[in-house]
């Protein structure tokens, strides 16, 4: 498949100015789980490839083929408990492709398809990570630009990153796609009312699963019995996250993993996409960042698009805002900070209008 193919295989004619859903699927949860079921399969073949941690543990980056020589290099970072193999992961890898943009899957600890060698697990503050495998595309990657998109936990993880090193982030551009800026207020959120409680239980049923394969790693460092005990992610991370990764608390690991007080500090061009109904952050401020910095742009949809293609509303997509406008700027070798009254932004040419963005919350399914 070349990048023509592909970008012909995607069926798109162009940005959508503005998205109507389907009348059959206005709620956000109902375009949740629309997203996890009928999002449309797309994906390009993916090639492992395993690098050493520097604590003797390893990660796993799944390769997009290559669309052309010199081309830029754009890692991606799933969701909770997500994965490159997820659907909007292959769409996201597929959609780079189709701009002729290396696409690289970043698999967190323990979420390529086995067990990580020691006891700790990725969370929302851990940056470490992503600063190794930024370092080894680069050296891999010698003169070709590098790009990030980060989904949800992952956007977290890519913006704490960016305002923590600033302009040796080793990241040329970045978009996340909708973050958790108030991680606090997202735990309570998953913990309570029938639709929080189902996306909870769903992240610690996979949550609890790893604890008991890496049982023997654990025992001994955390209460493991505690930990199977959860019954909600405040539980859990205030069991295992937060003593695990050197925090004093749930209340704590929150306070100092939010991406919010690092934004300040961002010093390359970033496109922030939040969706104002995205039912896992509580109602208000938490659903949108403080007003950003410079080099970042807010993109702000009332609602959005759960599924690629029409289903009868109008749609430009999930995530079509992180999807298009990242590319459209390195494909012509950066992007542009274009803002406008209301807040809605995107980074990207001056000639190209901004997207619309995904309602729900399909990316960490």
């Amino acid at each position: 498949m070349t990048p023509r193919d592909a970008q012909a295989a995607s069926g798109k004619r162009g940005p959508s100015p503005s998205f109507r859903p389907a009348w059959w699927l206005r709620n956000p949860h109902a375009q949740t789980f629309a997203g996890r079921y009928k999002r449309p399969r797309t994906g390009v073949p993916l090639e492992r490839r395993r690098i050493g941690a520097p604590d003797g543990d390893f990660l796993d980056l799944d390769y997009a083929p290559e669309p052309g020589p010199g081309a830029p290099v754009v890692v991606v970072l799933h969701g909770l408990e997500g994965s490159t193999r997820r659907g909007y992961m292959s769409e996201m890898l597929h959609r780079l492709f189709a701009r002729a943009l290396r696409g690289v899957g970043m698999n967190f600890r323990g979420c390529g398809g086995e067990p990580n060698r020691v006891a700790r697990f990725y969370h929302s503050g851990e940056t470490g990570d992503l600063a190794h495998v930024v370092a080894e595309l680069r050296g891999r990657h010698p003169g070709r630009p590098i790009g990030a998109v980060g989904f949800s936990l992952g956007g977290n993880v890519l913006l704490k990153h960016l305002g923590e090193r600033g302009r040796e982030a080793g990241i040329a551009a970045a978009a996340a796609v909708p973050v958790p800026y108030d991680l606090a207020g997202c735990a309570a959120r998953l913990s309570g009312g029938p639709p929080g409680r189902v996306y909870g239980s769903h992240f610690l049923r996979a949550l609890r699963r790893k604890v008991r394969e890496k049982r023997g790693l654990l025992e001994g460092v955390v209460d493991v019995e505690r930990v199977l005990a959860a019954r909600t992610l405040r539980d859990y991370d205030d069991a295992l996250t937060a003593p695990l990764h050197g925090f004093a608390g749930a209340d704590d690991y929150y306070a100092r993993a939010d991406a919010r007080r690092h934004l300040p500090d961002i010093r390359v061009p970033t496109l922030l996409v939040q969706s104002r109904d995205d039912p896992f952050p509580p109602p208000g401020r938490s659903r949108r960042p403080p007003s950003p910095p410079t080099r970042t742009s807010l993109r702000r949809s009332p609602a959005g698009a759960a599924i690629s293609g029409s289903w009868r509303g109008r749609s430009p997509g999930a995530g079509r805002s992180g999807r298009n406008a990242l590319p459209r700027g390195f494909s012509r070798g950066g992007c542009r900070v274009v803002r406008s009254n209301d807040g809605a932004a995107v980074s990207a040419p001056p000639t190209e209008e901004s997207r619309t963005v995904n309602s729900g919350s399909p990316n960490v399914w």
